[in-house]
Parts: structure tokens; sequence; C-alpha cells
């Protein structure tokens, strides 16, 4: 039996958003510096999460915390509300508030998901600022049981209990991103197919981790996204996740050997060294922020698309 406050959320949502825009066809989820995908709508309505029971804060920057209903498209335009900012385990945050709002767009009657966020690059083929569509993932954390949001009591006996992954990623949205994609006139390489790690997070990875995941078959890593995933197609959703490269994962071909170095030292030698290249959330920050018009566009078109399915 739920212990989830569906019913005090859903009245809060019912008395403070029109009831044109309370039965949102799409959902989206805004990554870090992605928030700016909501200006894209108009007769915007944001409801704070700190008036929604259930739902945490998020304190990661470059994240807002509320849910902006708004429209998108011409004519009447298609209803869609869009989380600004995410909850993650590593501020904190249970599996259960990290996925509650998901539930709760399901039972707004979001059909459809449309998730972004910022990853690293792992595939050096894949350069900063391509948009990944993601088509399988790797989840570490899911594996060990404890960091999967389905793990413990069921929270419906209609949901099943062994939920199947290898249909995560719908086929249905992907083409529209790539459709969108030709249709805006995008170049060839702007966006990009692959599998997305996550881990837990928050340190950036080590070499060795990021040798690690690109050996498993993962082309991005990041701190997010699979529980929503998940908890989204455990609740019947449709979902697609749009993964900006913001920059490249620290993998060096060879490690810098002191000993080598001292030695050189000793014989009068001292060799030159380069400096430690390391990954910063400014940098993460910074990229969105160049590819948000993109990244809204590209959105944007998908949306009406699916509305037009």
């Amino acid at each position: 039996m739920s212990e989830l406050p569906f019913a005090s959320t859903l009245s809060t949502l019912a008395r403070l958003v029109p009831a044109k825009l309370l039965k949102p066809r799409v959902g989206i989820v805004c990554g870090s510096g992605l928030s700016t995908l909501a200006s894209s709508l108009r007769d915007v309505v944001e409801v704070p999460y700190n008036q929604l029971e259930g739902f945490g804060k998020s304190t990661v920057v470059g994240h807002k915390s509320s849910l902006a209903f708004g429209l998108i498209g011409p004519g009447e335009g298609i209803p869609v509300v869009v989380m600004l900012g995410r909850f993650h385990p590593y501020e904190g945050h249970p599996l259960s508030t990290v996925v509650y709002p998901i539930r709760v767009l399901a039972r707004l009657g979001v059909k459809n998901l449309i998730i972004t966020n910022a990853s690293g690059a792992l595939n050096p083929n894949l350069a900063v600022g391509t948009i990944v569509v993601i088509q399988d993932h790797l989840a570490i954390p899911n594996l060990t049981g404890h960091l999967n949001p389905v793990f413990g009591p069921q929270l419906s006996p209609d949901y099943p209990r062994f939920l199947p992954l290898s249909d995560a990623y719908s086929v249905k949205l992907r083409r529209l991103a790539f459709l969108a994609a030709n249709k805006l006139g995008l170049a060839e390489d702007a966006l990009a197919e692959g599998v997305y790690a996550w881990v837990s997070g928050p340190t950036y990875e080590t070499p060795a981790e990021g040798r690690f995941l690109r050996s498993a078959g993962a082309d991005v890593v990041g701190m997010s996204t699979v529980p929503e995933v998940v908890a989204a197609r455990e609740e019947g959703m449709e979902v697609m996740v749009l993964s900006l490269v913001t920059n490249a994962v620290v993998i060096p071909e060879s490690y810098r050997s002191i000993k080598a170095e001292i030695k050189a030292e000793l014989a009068g030698k001292p060799i030159e060294q380069a400096p430690v290249q390391t990954v910063s959330h400014d940098e993460v920050l910074a990229v969105g922020k160049q590819k948000a018009e993109v990244m809204k566009n590209l959105v944007a078109n998908i949306i009406e698309n699916v509305s037009s399915d």
C-alpha cells in the first residue's frame, strides 16, 4: 500500500494550476544548466517544489526547484509540464523522493517523458556539445540493489515485480529526435546515439573508473536519470533521454610515473610534465548555456511531433 502523498500533491496542483494546463501530454526533466528549456513555453505557471508535499529541494547549482506548466507549439498549443531541477541520491534524497515527481507526472496523465542531462564523454569520438540520444544504460548502482528505485515493497500490486528494461528507451521518441534534427538543419554530428552509464557521484570518475566504464560499453557517464527512467517505465510511460556532452572524462593513455621522474632527476635529466587535467561543474554549466537554444528547439519540435503522432 502506498504511503506517498499523491492526493495532497495533486490537490495542491489542482488549486494552483489552471485546468487547461493540468493535463499535460508531455513531461520534461531538465538537467544541469538546461532549465532554459522552459522558455519555449507560453502561459507558464510555476509551482515551487516547497509547496508540494513529497517533493525535495534541488541543491545543485544550475537546477531550479519548481514545476513549470505551460503550452508549446502553434494554435491552442500542447500542454506540457517541466521539472526545473531534479533530485539526486548524492544530495541525501532517498530514491522514493528522487523519483516521486516522475510518479506525480504519471498521475497527471503524462504518457511521454523527455529527460535531459549533462554528461561526460567516455567515447573519444563524442565531442563536447554533442547531444547523445540514449539507446541503453549501464547502471552499476542498480545492479547492487539498494539504489534501484523499485527495490523493496511494491508501490502497487498492478506493477510488475520484475520490471523489464530491454525496451526502456522508446524507439518512437528516438526517431522523432533525429527527424527533428533534420527538420532544424542541425549538422550530421550534432546528434549521436549511445549508452549512458549511471554512477552515484558526486565525485567525478577516476581514470581507472572511466576506463572501466568505457570498456563495459558506455559512451557517456552521469549522476542522474536512470532512477527516473526506471520509475517512468514502471508507470508505463514512453521515455527518451537526451544527454548533452559537457566534458570529456579524463582517461589518460598512461599514468605519470613518479619512479621514472625521480630516476631522471637523480641523473640530472628532469622530465617536464603536462598539467593534470580535471573536470569542474562550471564547465558543465557553460556548455549547457551554449547549447540551450539548440536543445530548446529540438525538444519543442519533438513535442509537436509527439502530439501529431
